[in-house]
């Protein structure tokens, strides 16, 4: 069975993005080495991406980009070659590099997609597919970057969960720039 594992960084109060969906903060502290070289480890795993339509028009409109390319040019080419699914009823194409286009039940794809075999199923940014994968218990890990920002107002990954989540911490990690990585699985008691 796949695993889906959710990446996402957040602020130190909560929020994935900001009130208008900015995200820049989240890419203020890249001056730490030991930063750059595990976003450029994590980029070398293998997986399919999945995103919601506004994520994916994000992603899209930067990472095949020659800005990309040449600001972080592992990462770049790693998530253009990914496969990449991504989840909207409003949207005609999708015609960034291998990427599938779903505008059907996504939780009944995604149930299906994990009862198959191969490499992890991986969210980033997506707010609404977490929500709504969460609420479902479809989702095997949470890999959270929280970073040493405070915005006061945005969105949280977890807008309208309706019933209590409990989670176990599996690991931690702390960057020179601030940045710390915990790792959750779903508690099972």
């Amino acid at each position: 069975m796949r695993q889906l594992i959710v990446f996402n960084n957040q602020t130190l109060d909560g929020y994935f993005s900001g009130a208008n969906g900015d995200i820049g903060w989240s890419h203020r502290a890249q001056n730490d080495p030991e930063w750059k070289k595990f976003t450029a480890d994590n980029a070398q795993g293998d997986g399919t991406l999945l995103f919601g339509r506004v994520t994916y028009e994000l992603m899209a409109s930067y990472w095949p980009t020659p800005a990309a390319a040449q600001n972080d040019p592992a990462v770049a080419g790693r998530i253009n070659n990914l496969k990449k699914v991504v989840f909207s009823r409003t949207l005609d194409k999708a015609s960034w590099n291998n990427t599938e286009l779903v505008k059907t039940d996504m939780v009944d794809y995604v149930r299906k997609l994990k009862q198959g075999y191969g490499d992890p199923l991986v969210i980033m940014g997506s707010g609404s597919l977490v929500s709504q994968l969460t609420q479902e218990h479809l989702i095997d890990e949470y890999q959270v970057i929280v970073n040493p920002v405070v915005l006061g107002k945005g969105r949280t990954m977890f807008d309208g969960i309706k019933d209590m989540l409990r989670l176990k911490l599996e690991k931690t990690r702390t960057f020179g720039n601030g940045n710390v990585l915990q790792c959750y699985q779903p508690a099972t008691s």
